[in-house]
């Protein structure tokens, strides 16, 4: 089953400016109304803020609806571009974002951002990266022509790799970096945002298909606005906390975009090329740059509030991550689709392997 609406949504096409009104509406509620703030950072249950933890299941578990497992017994046939985004997202591109904050956060930038924060900047970029997007790349992989059961397997293949490779490699990165974060908390985040709310989502689907094709699009329509609406929400709670730092350094937002930016362009080439390297067919190669670049910020947001709570800076940049998203992902399938004459002018390939991408 194809994910409905593969389109970008009238929300979703101006989500930076959501996100500017967001920060905008939460530095307000800050400052003219501090005792709200206060009062929602005491609402916590072992260090689990109750409605920053609604919020984000509110965000994720929409998303994860639209995941299909049984996608899976597809991965021989798309065996190669498959190969091309695991190797990106999950080898190439969390270190390649360690090593982009450290030059930028620790280096190039150190002078004009608060040097207490450093540390944990560099973190929330790590967690930006350590997971690859599972709902937009539905639209960029539309948008860029893609062939959609790559784009199905594709998530699906990524969201079980999660489970089991997000912490280790974040714990690896972070350790790296001098940064220290408790095992078991590093867990429970995994438990809370990663696992549960997958395993809800999932059997929440099965009893939606149960009533047929249909019943599970409309759905899924009626749904969709829940995720972004619950990230804004939170966005407004995040920087109510955050204002008195933002007022104080308002470069900080444009010099976390950088490395972000960097990341995405560098990561959506590598795909790119390889798959042209590999004569993988153009409706394969987009979408597995575009995922290869994409980011579960959704995700990196709520692990990094549980880890380094609202004030953190470590939360900021997982937001400046939502802040940029749209804009330059539109920039990459821009570029994939003007570039489609050139990528099919490569590598040959055979009929047998055109077929298997």
């Amino acid at each position: 089953m194809r994910p409905p609406a593969p389109e970008l949504g009238f929300f979703e096409r101006y989500l930076t400016l959501w996100v500017l009104a967001c920060i905008g509406a939460g530095i307000g509620l800050g400052q003219l109304a501090p005792g709200i703030a206060s009062a929602v950072a005491k609402l916590q249950i072992a260090r689990v803020n109750l409605p920053v933890g609604l919020l984000i299941w509110i965000m994720i578990v929409p998303m994860l609806v639209k995941v299909d497992f049984d996608r899976l017994h597809e991965v021989r046939r798309h065996a190669r571009g498959i190969g091309v985004t695991l190797l990106v997202n999950w080898a190439i591109k969390p270190f390649s974002m360690a090593l982009l904050g450290w030059v930028f956060i620790r280096q190039l930038f150190a002078d004009w951002l608060p040097a207490a924060q450093l540390d944990s900047y560099i973190a929330g970029l790590i967690l930006l990266a350590a997971a690859p997007c599972t709902a937009m790349v539905f639209v960029w992989s539309s948008l860029s022509k893609g062939e959609p059961n790559f784009t199905l397997t594709q998530v699906a293949l990524n969201d079980l790799i999660m489970i089991f490779a997000f912490a280790p490699i974040v714990a690896l990165l972070l350790g790296v970096a001098s940064i220290h974060v408790p095992w078991d908390t590093l867990l429970i985040s995994v438990l809370l945002y990663i696992v549960v709310p997958l395993a809800l989502a999932q059997a929440w689907r099965r009893q939606l298909l149960r009533r047929g094709a249909a019943a599970y699009e409309a759905a899924i329509s009626r749904i969709a606005p829940w995720s972004l609406t619950a990230l804004l929400a939170m966005l407004v709670l995040l920087f109510a906390f955050q204002g008195d730092a933002i007022l104080a350094q308002p470069l900080v937002i444009a010099l976390l975009a950088v490395p972000i930016l960097v990341q995405v362009l560098l990561n959506s080439s590598i795909a790119y090329l390889l798959n042209r390297r590999l004569g993988v067919a153009h409706c394969v190669a987009g979408p597995s740059a575009l995922i290869g670049a994409s980011n579960f910020f959704e995700l990196a947001v709520a692990v990094a509030i549980s880890l380094f709570g609202l004030e953190s800076g470590a939360a900021l940049a997982t937001v400046v991550g939502v802040l940029i998203e749209v804009p330059v992902m539109l920039l990459v399938v821009r570029a994939v689709n003007a570039s489609r004459s050139w990528y099919e002018a490569g590598p040959a390939m055979p009929a047998s392997r055109a077929a298997a991408d």
